[in-house]
């Protein structure tokens, strides 16, 4: 399974980005995926999570009320719409696929559970 990002680039703040996570294989939609940030600062930390049905979705404190995460299973291609974007956000965005096939979700995620990965799009949220 190959895992493309896209749709990052260079904002200002309170500005609104959309990234997508395409998947090449259909079976990405038996599994849940995840969205990472990561930054010189902080590492690669838990952004948002959806499950493989679409129904049930977790953020990060950082996001919540800011971000939202959907797919769509008929395009294999998950998304992450981030409004009001702070220069906090500022990272390099990267999907990845969980390991078990149709299972349950949590609240947060370390990258080192992961079993696929994209390679990242840069997101750049200026002052």
């Amino acid at each position: 399974v190959q895992l493309q990002a896209s749709g990052g680039g260079l904002v200002q703040a309170g500005d609104s980005l959309r990234l997508s996570c395409a998947a090449s294989s259909r079976t990405s939609s038996d599994y849940a995926i995840v969205w990472f940030r990561q930054s010189p600062e902080k590492g690669r930390k838990f952004v948002a999570v959806i499950n493989w049905r679409g129904d049930l979705t977790y953020y990060s404190d950082s996001v919540k009320g800011r971000f939202t995460i959907s797919r769509d299973n008929a395009k294999n291609t998950v998304y992450l719409h981030m409004n009001n974007l702070k220069p906090e956000d500022t990272g390099k965005y990267y999907c990845a696929q969980d390991r078990d096939k149709r299972g349950q979700i949590y609240s947060n995620y370390a990258p080192l559970n992961m079993d696929y990965w994209g390679e990242g799009t840069q997101v750049t949220v200026s002052s």
